[in-house]
C-alpha cells in the first residue's frame, strides 16, 4: 500500500513538472499570439497592458491588404518540392554510400557533408547569375531548387547513418531469393529506415523555412516571396512597423511546422536516436 501511494505521488509530481514545463514553453507563444490580436495603439504604449483588447484589425490587414495567400502558397510549394527532391536524390545516394564498396567512397561522403559547411555568401553571386541565365529568378521553381541544393548534403548524411545500422543479412537473404538492388532498397531498406527518412525530411523542411539569404536573392518581387522574406517587408509605409500584423504572420508561419512535429513526434524521436549508436 505504501509503495502504491509513493508511486502515485511520484506520478503526480512528474505530471506537475511536465505541466510547469509546458506552461513555460507555451506562454511566450501565446503572448506573441496575443500581440497579433491587439489594436496597434495598445502595442506601442510605453506601459505594458496585461489584459489587452481583442481586435481583428491585423487579421483583416494581412488578408485584405497583403497577398498572404500567395506568400503561404509559395512557401508551401517551395518547401515541399525541395524536400521531395532531396529525398529522391538522397535515398539512393545514401544507400550507395552505406552499402557499396568502391574507391573514394568515404571521401565522397565527406565531400557531400562539407558542402553544408561552406559559407552561403560564397556561392550567392554565382547562383544569382546562373538562375538569371536560365530564367529561374523570381520563381518558386528557383526557390525549390536552391533549398534542395542547400539541404541535400544533410539529408543524405542523416539517411546514410540509419542505413548503416541495418544488418547486411536482410539484403543477403533477399538477394538469395533473386531480388534486385532496387527492389531491396524499395521493399526492405526504405521501410526499415522510415523514421530516419521522416527525421531528415522534417529537418530539411525546417532549414528551408528558415532560409533567408537565398530566398531574398532569388525572390526579387512579391510573385515569389515566401513567408521569411515577406515578414521582412511588412511595414506600414509612413506608419512604420505594424507589429501586430508581424506577430500574427509569424505565428501563422510557425504553427504548421509545430503541428507537423507534434503529429510525427514518435517517428521523429525514434529517427533522431536510431543512428546514434554504432557497432
Amino acid at each position: 500500500m505504501a509503495a502504491r501511494r509513493k508511486s502515485g505521488e511520484n506520478l503526480f509530481l512528474r505530471y506537475c513538472v511536465l505541466a510547469a514545463w509546458a506552461l513555460f514553453c507555451l506562454v511566450p507563444i501565446l503572448w506573441f499570439l496575443s500581440i497579433g490580436f491587439r489594436p496597434r495603439t495598445e502595442i506601442i504604449t510605453p506601459q505594458p497592458i496585461y489584459w489587452p483588447t481583442f481586435s481583428l484589425d491585423a487579421w483583416h490587414m494581412i488578408w485584405d491588404d497583403w497577398p498572404m495567400g500567395s506568400y503561404l502558397r509559395n512557401s508551401l510549394l517551395a518547401i515541399v518540392g525541395s524536400v521531395i527532391i532531396d529525398l529522391v536524390l538522397a535515398i539512393p545516394a545514401a544507400y550507395s554510400l552505406a552499402r557499396y564498396e568502391y574507391k573514394g567512397r568515404e571521401d565522397i561522403g565527406f565531400y557531400i557533408l562539407s558542402t553544408r559547411m561552406m559559407a552561403p555568401a560564397i556561392v550567392a553571386i554565382p547562383i544569382f547569375f546562373l538562375f538569371k541565365n536560365v530564367g529561374l529568378l523570381d520563381t518558386v521553381w528557383g526557390l525549390m531548387l536552391v533549398y534542395a541544393a542547400i539541404n541535400l548534403s544533410v539529408v543524405t548524411w542523416i539517411i546514410r547513418s540509419y542505413m548503416q545500422d541495418i544488418p547486411h543479412e536482410l539484403e543477403d537473404a533477399a538477394r538469395t531469393d533473386g531480388a534486385s538492388d532496387l527492389r531491396i532498397l524499395w521493399e526492405i531498406i526504405i521501410p526499415i529506415c522510415l523514421p530516419g527518412i521522416i527525421t531528415a525530411a522534417v529537418i530539411a523542411a525546417i532549414f528551408a523555412i528558415n532560409e533567408f539569404l537565398f530566398t531574398l536573392l532569388i525572390a526579387s518581387t512579391k510573385n515569389a516571396y515566401t513567408m521569411s522574406v515577406a515578414l521582412a517587408n511588412f511595414t506600414g509605409g509612413s506608419d512604420g512597423k505594424i507589429y501586430n500584423a508581424i506577430a500574427l504572420v509569424s505565428f501563422l508561419a510557425f504553427i504548421p511546422i509545430f503541428l507537423l512535429v507534434i503529429l510525427i513526434q514518435k517517428h521523429l524521436s525514434r529517427g533522431l536516436t536510431l543512428g546514434a549508436l554504432k557497432g
